[in-house]
């Protein structure tokens, strides 16, 4: 009986022990060394190559990979052929993608930029250092984010990247490169490997990816020191766009267009409160059919509204972009912007080492461009317009966007 006792003490004190000992291993090396035989090799600084070191035993591998939730080793896939337009179906956004106006033709990117990133990442820096910028939550610190918050951070453990979606700067496409990259959906019961063959309703689905949010839910209370341990050493990127013109966007998408949801949930609201409509149709198809839509001076007056806010916080498709992707909390090693798209997408994918084997998908003519500002404010009050730049300013300021003085003066 005392034997027993003896063995079920070790038992556990040896499980302790190799607990720490992962723990450890965790934050000293890295989680990106615990996939050494994935299909892709990890991101690695510009500079020599560093030299292979000793590699794990295989048993090893596997019980790390089981315990802390890792997918399946994928093998190494031969490079894709030379990129074209895709086959009908590869591209399924429906009407939203056909009214952006998809350019297909090959265009070859001008050359790198490398003095380019490096001044917006200081841009950053010094603004989020500088006390003249002032804006809610920019001094508190990553704890103090709550995990629910960290929604739009998703994470590649296979390759170390970390990608903080900005809805209406490319993140359609850039979600699709981060499946291919994870390997965290199949079709036809292999990893996809063309972005643009994954269908739209599984790039958007939340289930897809793996966020931070996510993290209290798999490791409990080490979610937040694993979270730490992945911005020190994985690669962290964003997309950004003029924060007027992503409004635009985001209004002629959600709006101009017939989404149900978006009609249900804030047009009728708007429609009630700013257009005098005191029972709006039921369906957006019954509302479009009598002509009868938000305006844009309807969506500012929300934007504008403190009621707003008191019910629930912004949609993600106008939330601020540094609400979504705390710039001042987190370092990012590559800001991207989606009016130097091609430049950046080919510069970031050599920066992963992807670039030999993964394309991003060729880029659309914007056709929410910023020379149509003055055309879209042209009926908003200054007033109106004076205030939108205050509840967007940290945006402009912080990612280096001019100040629109032409909006924003009599």
């Amino acid at each position: 009986m005392t034997k027993t006792r003896l063995f079920r003490l070790w038992l556990a004190l040896g499980s302790v022990f190799m607990i720490l000992l992962i723990i450890v291993y965790w934050d000293s090396v890295g989680t990106a060394h615990f996939y050494l035989h994935t299909a892709l090799s990890p991101p690695h600084p510009p500079g020599p190559p560093p030299s292979p070191g000793p590699a794990l035993p295989s048993d090893v591998d596997e019980f790390l990979e089981k315990l802390l939730g890792a997918g399946p080793k994928r093998k190494t896939e031969p490079p894709p052929p030379a990129s074209g337009r895709p086959a009908p179906g590869g591209l399924e956004g429906g009407l939203e993608e056909s009214v952006r106006g998809y350019d297909w033709s090959s265009r070859a990117p001008p050359g790198p930029e490398p003095d380019e990133q490096a001044a917006r990442r200081s841009l950053l820096r010094d603004f989020c250092a500088n006390a003249s910028l002032a804006f809610p939550a920019k001094e508190r610190s990553f704890d103090d984010i709550p995990s629910y918050e960290l929604n739009h951070l998703i994470v590649d453990d296979r390759h170390g990247v970390i990608y903080c979606y900005v809805p209406k700067a490319a993140c359609t496409n850039w979600k699709r490169i981060m499946i291919v990259l994870s390997g965290s959906r199949l079709g036809r019961g292999a990893p996809y490997r063309d972005p643009l063959a994954i269908p739209r309703e599984f790039v958007h689905n939340s289930s897809t990816h793996l966020t931070f949010s996510k993290f209290w839910r798999r490791y409990g209370k080490l979610s937040r020191h694993l979270m730490k341990v992945r911005l020190r050493k994985y690669t962290k990127f964003l997309f950004v766009r003029d924060p007027f013109v992503r409004l635009i966007s985001a209004f002629r998408s959600k709006f101009e267009l017939e989404n149900e949801e978006f009609y249900r949930r804030f047009a009728v609201p708007m429609l009630q409160a700013y257009a005098n409509r005191t029972s709006p149709p039921a369906s957006v198809r019954e509302a479009f059919g009598a002509g009868l839509r938000v305006s844009f001076a309807n969506f500012i007056q929300y934007l504008l509204d403190p009621r707003t806010e008191r019910l629930a916080p912004f949609n993600e498709h106008w939330r601020q972009v540094h609400r979504l992707c705390h710039p001042c909390q987190i370092e990012y090693d590559f800001v991207g912007k989606l009016e130097t798209l091609d430049r950046d997408a080919a510069q970031l994918l050599r920066l992963l080492g992807v670039d030999r084997r993964l394309h991003f998908p060729p880029s659309y003519r914007n056709r929410t461009a910023s020379s149509w500002e003055e055309g879209w404010f042209a009926q908003i009050p200054l007033a109106w317009r004076r205030q939108l730049y205050k509840l967007y300013e940290a945006d402009f300021v912080l990612f280096g966007y001019p100040k629109p003085e032409s909006l924003l003066r009599d």
